[in-house]
């Protein structure tokens, strides 16, 4: 194996934290090595160091078999080494070649600018990669995988032979994931070393070579691809097994009031028509896989997606969904599947986030009572167990766990009783996905009902009381007690085909 990176013993501590405590890892040319660890593990902080950000306590950096001092992240660059950010460094009113070329300009022997050998440079990096970019339109004009695309032809563009990629199909369809996996394979044939960190498992089995895991900054194992599994992995980020994530389930009772019931739900006249129950204090899966139609029933139901028919019927009454509002005005809410663009406004506080649907319980005279929003907002943060320095904290710097908290929060707030969950643990640390789940469970056994629709079999088997299997938009099983198990969940999903 020819060694391009070695991290030496790296510690690092901040007033109070002690956030490595001597680190080692090494790096093979092109290998795609995954680092795993829950928020707070230590991740962010050792790239940090390995991209000139911070400076280490104690330890040092090799390159090469060189030892390297990083005071910036020029620096690294100068080393070989860029990272790519979850949220990117690109100047969105410029092209792609002025953002590749930005601050080193190519210019020719007059000492003017030479727009065409940057521009050819830029089309040689992209057709390394293998991707057709626009390099005339503004970046704000192309995709987010175009974007990546081209922070990824930058960071090639340095000369850069290690690539840090942090979270990077956090905002990526499956399709664009795919083609960076694609990417990344290519980049692994000419030799490109990279550090892969992902909250998501199954992309880490698909891509990845080696994984190293930290847990509260210190290191705790490297494993082979090959030789583990998920479980193990679980164990190594928590320290205990998968199993543990997941809060007992209460016995059911065949007696609890139905709270909801869809009938004869289709969403245009060739539709298949799906009808369900949900009882209170349960938690209902929507299981199946992706495209099957669990999130469109779902949407449908509280009428955020048209129906060609429907029937609804709340508390044993007949219900007209129409739109959200109704559904709202109803005690449904929904937690989307992307809470950043659909269900936050992350350039607000927690307070204006948990209040903006509930503005009505704090005015009177027309005015809004600041001092009991707030005591609401603190209370709702202790309900959920929201970490945040206090109600005023901006949503967009919470952790992915914290933030689907404040959305939950939100609901609460406004009296919901049926809360939808569209891919409630989606990007969150395993951590912070086991206390998702004690309070989903929390929930229900204060009368709450949720329909919990999610691709994570463990997810659907150990939260849910019954299971609603779909296949090509049609609910084909109904599953409890022991039949909910993953083998039986993918049987009804797939028709059989395993």
């Amino acid at each position: 194996m020819n060694t391009i990176l070695q991290l030496q013993h790296i510690s690092k501590g901040f007033p109070g934290v002690k956030a490595l405590d001597g680190i080692s890892l090494s790096i093979a040319a092109g290998e795609i090595h995954a680092l795993l660890g829950e928020n707070g593990a230590g991740k962010s902080t050792l790239m940090k160091i390995l991209s000139g950000i911070y400076r280490p306590d104690a330890g040092s950096i090799v390159v090469d078999g060189q030892a390297r001092e990083f005071h910036s992240y020029k620096d690294a660059i100068a080393a070989g080494i860029a990272i790519i950010f979850q949220e990117f460094s690109l100047i969105p009113y410029l092209n792609a070649v002025e953002n590749i070329f930005l601050g080193r300009e190519l210019s020719n022997r007059l000492g003017l600018l030479s727009k065409q050998a940057m521009r050819r440079q830029a089309q040689a990096i992209f057709a390394r990669l293998g991707v057709e970019i626009d390099l005339t339109a503004e970046i704000s004009q192309l995709s987010i995988a175009q974007q990546q695309f081209v922070e990824i032809g930058k960071a090639l563009s340095l000369n850069a032979r290690i690539l840090i990629l942090d979270e990077p199909t956090a905002t990526l369809t499956p399709g664009e994931a795919s083609h960076l996996f694609s990417i990344m394979r290519e980049l692994r044939q000419q030799g490109v070393a990279m550090i892969f960190i992902s909250h998501h498992m199954e992309e880490i089995f698909e891509v990845c070579d080696r994984i190293t895991v930290l847990r509260d900054g210190q290191y705790v194992g490297m494993r082979d691809v090959a030789d583990t599994d998920v479980a193990r992995l679980v164990e190594m980020m928590v320290g205990r097994k998968l199993e543990a994530s997941f809060p007992p389930k209460p016995v059911r009772l065949p007696s609890a009031p139905i709270v909801l019931e869809a009938r004869e739900v289709k969403l245009a006249k060739d539709s298949p028509a799906n009808s369900f129950q949900l009882h209170q204090g349960e938690i209902l899966g929507f299981a199946g896989l992706v495209g099957s139609g669990r999130t469109e029933l779902a949407l449908a139901v509280i009428g955020a997606q048209p129906a060609w028919h429907k029937e609804i019927r709340l508390h044993g009454q007949p219900a007209r969904l129409d739109d959200p509002a109704d559904a709202l005005r109803h005690g449904i809410g929904l937690l989307p599947e992307s809470r950043k663009a659909e269900g936050l406004i992350i350039d607000f506080a927690i307070t204006e986030n948990m209040s903006i649907n509930n503005l009505g319980k704090y005015t009177g005279h027309g005015l809004i009572s600041r001092k009991r929003e707030l005591a609401t907002t603190r209370a709702m943060m202790a309900k959920v167990g929201v970490k945040a320095p206090g109600p005023a904290t901006r949503v967009g710097s919470l952790s992915g766990g914290n933030q689907q908290k404040v959305v939950i929060a939100r609901w609460l707030n406004h009296h919901c009783k049926i809360l939808i969950f569209d891919e409630p643990t989606r990007g969150i640390d395993v951590g912070a996905k086991a206390e998702i789940y004690r309070l989903m469970r929390a929930l229900t056994g204060d009368g709450y009902s949720i329909i919990l629709i999610s691709s994570e079999l463990p997810e659907i088997t150990g939260m849910c009381d019954r299971v609603a299997v779909f296949r090509q938009g049609a609910i084909v099983a109904l599953l409890e007690g022991d039949s909910i198990h993953s083998s039986e969940v993918m049987r009804h999903a797939t028709a059989g085909k395993q």
